[in-house]
């Protein structure tokens, strides 16, 4: 620790000399450049005997974030110091402690290499196998840390290599991630001037010893390979990824063990169509995936109640939940999670993956006709569905055989339309429905299913190009879990500098007359160049945070919450 604190010292002192160097000098020299930012978020949380919430033992707790970058010419290093204090926010990875050095790099490029030592991040094809990333309204930063390689013969070849072991809080997993991409677009070598084509294939490999496992059935070395399409042309677009994972243990989720005679290997596939030209697109993706759970370590970390996988922690490859990315508060409620890995929950729930997808409906009727008005009218359309894989499944001893074709339990679908009018120059308005299912006994070992509908309205007044409210309404009629539920919405931005919004979602339906509650939120932003400056007081429903079909859970709360971001 003490030398990561003399890295960080020295680097960040080495910036300090650079500027003085460049103020100082009478004739311009290139000293390079230095960027970054900072980003923090604190909350201080409050007794609420109306929601029964009690403030933590630390109420007042933050997540912060300093990064700087210096370039020079083909090179480039940067860190990124961290601070959550005196803990980080509610129900984050308790791995994620005190202040410390999250990431380092050192990069070296030109035209044809790209080399980097230290912390990095990188995708092989959609992600099924390996995706090292960062986001932090979730909790995740799952950055390599080891060397990358990255080789461009041609503008056409891209060819990358790394090893490296996955961040963890301020530290690394024990399993070491060995890894292999390349890319190859076919347009120009095949002469194809109306079309396009390309392919990439992918290896990744985990290694994690398995010393003190007595008489192991599986290896120590997990190999997974991906080989993926890309052709488009005209107006039509495809795409196809296979994801093979070689034989391992199987995670018990319950037990939170491995079993030594429960082996399996894991596949994936992905495929996307699509159409698009003007006023119309249409695009479906489709993927089924059995067994595709890759850690970095076998076994997750046990905290408390939870474990490192309730944290998105140590995961190695990015699986979203293929379904709309919804905008109302209400229709993120049920949010469906993608089912890739094995789940033996009980005699009844017996998990082996997941199969379904989604299509998407774009269509905009043109200005001056009867459906599209003086201004044209946008309508989208969208539809998913999910369910188990099926076969034939065994608790115990724990086996599955699985069909390729077919469909098992339900587990989520959604239908949503949206259309969206604008009636002036100044007025904005959009309507949608969604009807969702959500099979919460399989997905959140709850009780009981819901199928729900939902309504939202919304309207945009704009006084002057950087001055407009906006007001929204919303209903959801549920027949099971909380019930109904109503909310609105009123935001308004004054100009490029100030914003200010209320809105407010109450269960009025529950069951229970205690749980009727009201989750109310109040504030404002504050911009000025690169800086942004947000204040809110008000609750937070328990439950699931999605951003990008990627969810954690959170506890419900109340109190007040302070953001600040800036970039240099």
């Amino acid at each position: 620790m003490q030398f990561k604190k003399i890295i960080v010292t020295s680097f960040l002192l080495s910036f300090s000399i650079l500027f003085s160097q460049e103020k100082d000098s009478i004739t311009k020299k290139d000293y390079g450049r230095v960027y970054g930012g900072f980003e923090s978020n604190a909350q201080w949380y409050m007794n609420d005997k109306e929601m029964g919430t009690i403030q933590p033992e630390d109420p007042v707790r933050s997540n912060s974030y300093l990064f700087a970058n210096y370039q020079y010419k083909n090179w480039t290093a940067g860190v990124q110091v961290e601070g959550y204090l005196k803990e980080a926010l509610l129900n984050y990875n308790p791995e994620f402690s005190g202040i410390g050095l999250g990431t380092y790099f050192i990069n070296y490029k030109t035209e044809k290499i790209d080399v980097t030592a230290g912390y990095f991040y990188e995708q092989f094809g959609s992600g099924m196998l390996l995706r090292a990333w960062e986001d932090r309204a979730l909790g995740i930063n799952t950055a390599l840390r080891g060397g990358r390689f990255i080789f461009r013969p041609s503008s056409n070849v891209k060819l990358t290599a790394l090893f490296g072991q996955q961040r963890s809080g301020f530290d690394v997993s024990d399993g070491k991630i060995y890894g292999f991409d390349s890319d190859f677009q076919l347009s120009e070598a095949l002469k194809l001037e109306k079309s396009d084509l390309s392919f990439g294939l992918s290896y990744v490999g985990r290694y994690e010893s398995i010393e003190d496992i007595p008489e192991p059935n599986f290896e120590a070395l997990t190999n997974a390979f991906s080989g993926r399409v890309n052709y488009s042309i005209n107006s039509f677009y495809s795409s196809v990824e296979y994801n093979y994972k070689s034989e391992d243990a199987v995670l018990n989720r319950v037990s939170n063990t491995i079993d030594n005679d429960f082996i399996k290997p894991g596949n994936a596939i992905l495929l996307n169509l699509g159409y698009s030209k003007q006023g119309l697109g249409i695009d479906a993706t489709l993927r089924r995936s059995e067994n595709m759970l890759f850690l970095s370590e076998r076994v997750p970390t046990v905290s408390g109640e939870n474990t490192s996988l309730n944290f998105n922690d140590k995961v190695l490859n990015f699986t979203p939940a293929l379904t709309k990315q919804q905008h109302s508060n209400l229709a993120n409620i049920y949010v469906y999670q993608a089912q890739v890995g094995v789940d033996f929950k009980s005699p009844t729930i017996l998990k082996a993956g997941e199969t379904g997808g989604q299509i998407d409906i774009f269509y905009e009727f043109a200005k001056d006709t009867k459906l599209g008005g003086k201004y044209g009218t946008k309508i989208a359309f969208n539809m998913s569905q999910w369910y188990n894989l099926p076969g034939e499944y065994q608790l115990t001893p724990s086996n599955y055989e699985t069909n390729f074709f077919g469909v098992g339990t339900k587990y989520f679908s959604d239908y949503n339309l949206e259309v969206k009018k604008k009636l002036s120059e100044k007025w904005h308005t959009g309507f949608n429905y969604v009807n969702q299912y959500y099979n919460k006994p399989w997905i959140e070992d709850a009780s009981s299913d819901v199928n729900t509908n939902i309504i939202t309205g919304e309207a945009i007044y704009n006084f002057a190009e950087t001055k407009s409210i906006r007001f929204e309404a919303e209903h959801m009629w549920a027949d099971a879990d909380f019930k109904n539920w109503a909310g609105g919405t009123l935001e308004l931005d004054i100009n490029d500098t100030y914003s200010f919004y209320i809105w407010d979602i109450i269960n009025y339906g529950n069951d229970n007359p205690d749980k009727r509650n009201h989750y109310f939120n109040l504030g404002g932003a504050y911009r000025i160049n690169s800086t942004r400056i947000g204040l809110n007081y008000g609750r937070q429903r328990g439950g699931l945070v999605c951003v990008g079909g990627v969810c954690r859970f959170v506890p419900e709360s109340t109190g007040l919450t302070l953001t600040l971001s800036t970039a240099f």
